[in-house]
């Protein structure tokens, strides 16, 4: 997404009602593709280059399967996913450093606190610090070294973007996404971040949620869907969006980015130009309700209130824009 676009690109995707007032609106970019790969929504300039961030971990974790990194199905979630730091994370990041031959000192994310509230508070009562193994990226990075550890490949400079793993990523990802990068960063991580665009992360996951379960790609899917607590964790909105609708395949990422694809290969990515992810979640359901998916068991995530002095005093509403353009295209 270039920095010189103009606002007006942008559409609005929800606005946030307080009290009977709009308060704010998030602007963004919005595509949905329904069952036959066919694109029946298309707000914003969904063909601009974004930062995928997070949302792009289902394919860097497929990228270090196919590079020979044995992983287990809890592990493939994990190293697809944002773990939330608790204990039973640690123990399958912990899994996977141990079968590289390393340990946490080889990881090169922060030391980092838990977003789990219960266990930050239990490490503060230990006295624990912070640490590599808590950030919510430990699964992605072990999992790179398990495939620099498979193939020989160096562990000190992983995260190099010009190291074996780091191109092999790249490539990965412009053929799963079917878009070339066009820009080069560096996640919050640490680790290289190729842009792509938010068509291309519907073409994404749409590829990996159809994908026969014996590839790679089913493989990855799978265990996300099976194992939704090491994609996210306790309260997490990917976690609980994949818990109570079985079959969605859901990932999140940094600054307002988010893809989800049902079962039948129907898919919606975003991202939110301000950089919010409150609505993301809700907006996704609302465009998988509007495709004729059952949305129920989510219902929680699609309710999103506005508090006023702790009671719901409103709500964020998905933009009317999103529901004409899918009943225009359908």
């Amino acid at each position: 997404m270039t920095q010189t676009q103009p606002l007006h690109a942008y559409s609005p995707l929800a606005s946030v009602i307080r009290s009977g007032f709009t308060e704010s609106v998030h602007y963004g970019s919005i595509i949905a593709l329904d069952r036959k790969g066919h694109t029946v929504l298309s707000l914003g300039p969904v063909e601009d280059a974004v930062l995928p961030r997070s949302t792009v971990k289902p394919v860097q974790a497929l990228s270090c399967l196919e590079a020979g990194a044995d992983l287990d199905a809890e592990e493939l979630a994990i190293a697809a996913g944002s773990h939330t730091g608790e204990d039973a994370h640690l123990r399958v990041v912990g899994n996977i450093l141990r079968r590289a031959g390393l340990d946490e000192s080889a990881l090169q994310c922060p030391a980092d606190r838990p977003e789990d509230e219960a266990t930050y508070e239990n490490m503060i009562r230990r006295g624990e610090p912070r640490r590599p193994l808590r950030m919510n990226c430990s699964g992605k990075h072990a999992a790179m070294l398990l495939a620099c550890s498979a193939n020989g490949w160096s562990t000190e400079n992983y995260l190099d973007p010009e190291h074996p793993l780091q191109r092999r990523i790249r490539t990965t990802m412009e053929t799963t996404t079917g878009v070339q990068a066009s820009n080069e960063a560096t996640d919050g991580c640490g680790a290289p971040l190729f842009s792509t665009t938010i068509r291309g992360l519907a073409t994404a996951f749409r590829t990996l949620v159809l994908a026969d379960p014996a590839t790679p790609q089913g493989r990855i899917s799978a265990a996300m869907r099976q194992n939704p607590f090491y994609v996210g964790g306790t309260g997490h909105q990917n976690s609980t969006l994949m818990e109570n609708m079985p079959g969605v395949l859901a990932k999140g990422g940094a600054e307002g980015v988010i893809a989800v694809a049902a079962p039948d290969g129907s898919a919606v990515s975003m991202k939110v130009i301000d950089g919010s992810p409150r609505a993301t979640t809700l907006l996704a359901i609302h465009v998988l309700e509007m495709l004729g998916h059952d949305t129920h068991g989510a219902r929680s995530l699609s309710e999103v209130a506005v508090l006023g002095g702790g009671h719901s005093v409103g709500s964020i509403k998905p933009s009317p824009a999103i529901g004409k353009a899918i009943r225009l295209a359908l």
